[in-house]
């Protein structure tokens, strides 16, 4: 696969950019399906996933022959909008978003496809994040939570230990920074995945973008205090860095980390790898929270939709019945440290040895919060917040002002659906 480069997918997961495809024999029906690379380089493209699984069910199923077109996270979101815009969408796509299609009617609702033992085994949190107005059509492919790492080398050298609450975690940052460490706590607000710190701090305080009835809450008390504690405590003590947390973005971030630089900060399993690569001792626990451990953390998803244009539904269905047996969806995830959509395989990854590696993640996960992606006015709202939130904490930045603004932008986009 030619012309390499490292992109982000909605679980901020690095992949490669590639056209690949593969076709399948002569059949009755062929179903068209477009999918992201998860992989970062040829070894471990997602269209070696894909063939293998493709031809295993076409060995058993002469009659449908499946034709996958892998396309880097660069790509796929855009591949599929063309193919829609053009009217010949295919039949399934893999992807980052759904809300949208569902709105304009275009997709499966996941219960006329999927067996009812297949639809019950999705995680909860997942297949609710699937839902527009309690009906689900994204159906969660992949997942993935975060948790506070930590550089163990640094906190030794420092004589501290991981942080349960936000105050350990401003003492922790002043012992970093009294050892001359450049990143006591790094605070990713840039704009490249800002919303997922965001809301990783909101829901430490007991906030979120949400409110109880699914309406946005940008601007609740809860997530004002969340940032004026981060301006006032971190930002305002100079315990985030010499980078602005406004431009700062993840993947610097995460590039720090593994160069030692970083004492804390948010990741999630990719941050695994990186880190070992460059030998860097780390410990992973819970978020804290304002007075504990947070109760809920960010969880991640990209989904599978189907679009109703060809038809096919019945062969789509079986397709996908394949797609979530526990083998398929335990051989996706140990090969891109990614946490499994299925209650069945999450059961086997937690109970073995070979997954304790993720152990940390997949407890997180069954208290997780997603992005409010059932909402087609979440991607306006997720670039605003990436544009803005810096601003939150930047000196003689007002919380309860940017928050406020953010939250009309949200209002305005949410009456507009």
């Amino acid at each position: 696969m030619a012309g390499t480069i490292a992109v982000v997918s909605a679980l901020g997961m690095t992949a490669v950019l590639g056209g690949c495809g593969v076709t399948g024999g002569s059949a009755d029906v062929t179903l068209k399906l477009v999918a992201a690379d998860y992989g970062d380089s040829a070894a471990n493209s997602s269209q070696k996933y894909w063939d293998k699984l493709v031809r295993e069910y076409e060995a058993d199923n002469p009659g449908v022959s499946i034709d996958v077109s892998v396309y880097s996270w660069n790509d796929v979101d855009r591949k599929v909008r063309e193919m829609v815009s053009a009217g010949d969408p295919p039949d399934m796509a893999q992807i980052g978003a759904y809300a949208d299609y569902a709105a304009q009617n275009q997709l499966y609702k996941a219960d006329d496809l999927l067996s009812i033992p297949v639809q019950a085994d999705f995680v909860g949190q997942l297949a609710s994040a699937g839902q527009v107005k309690g009906v689900q059509y994204g159906m969660p492919f992949a997942s993935s939570t975060r948790v506070l790492f930590y550089n163990k080398a640094l906190f030794a050298k420092a004589g501290i230990t991981p942080p349960k609450t936000w105050d350990d975690l401003a003492d922790d940052a002043e012992a970093l920074k009294a050892e001359g460490v450049k990143y006591p706590y790094a605070l990713p607000l840039g704009p490249e995945e800002a919303q997922a710190e965001t809301m990783q701090w909101m829901l430490s305080g007991g906030g979120g973008y949400t409110d109880s009835v699914d309406s946005y809450g940008i601007d609740s008390p809860e997530n004002i205090d969340t940032f004026s504690w981060l301006k006032e405590e971190l930002v305002g003590k100079d315990l985030t860095g010499p980078v602005a947390p406004g431009e700062l973005n993840r993947a610097d971030a995460f590039a720090a980390f593994a160069k030692g630089e970083v004492g804390m900060l948010n990741g999630h399993p990719s941050l695994m790898k990186i880190a070992a690569k460059k030998g860097v001792e780390y410990g992973m626990v819970p978020m804290p929270g304002k007075e504990g451990t947070s109760k809920s953390t960010l969880g991640v998803a990209d989904w599978m939709t189907a679009f109703k244009k060809n038809g096919h539904r019945d062969q789509i269905g079986d397709f996908l019945d394949f797609v979530y047996s526990e083998k398929n969806v335990l051989a996706f995830s140990r090969e891109y440290d990614l946490l499994p959509v299925t209650a069945s395989a999450s059961a086997t990854m937690t109970a073995s040895d070979r997954d304790r590696h993720l152990r940390p993640f997949l407890e997180e996960l069954l208290t997780s919060e997603l992005y409010p992606v059932g909402k087609t006015s979440w991607a306006d709202v997720s670039a605003q917040i990436k544009q803005q939130i810096g601003k939150a904490v930047a000196p003689g930045g007002s919380p309860s002002g940017v928050l406020g603004h953010l939250q009309a932008v949200a209002a305005r986009a949410e009456s507009a659906e």
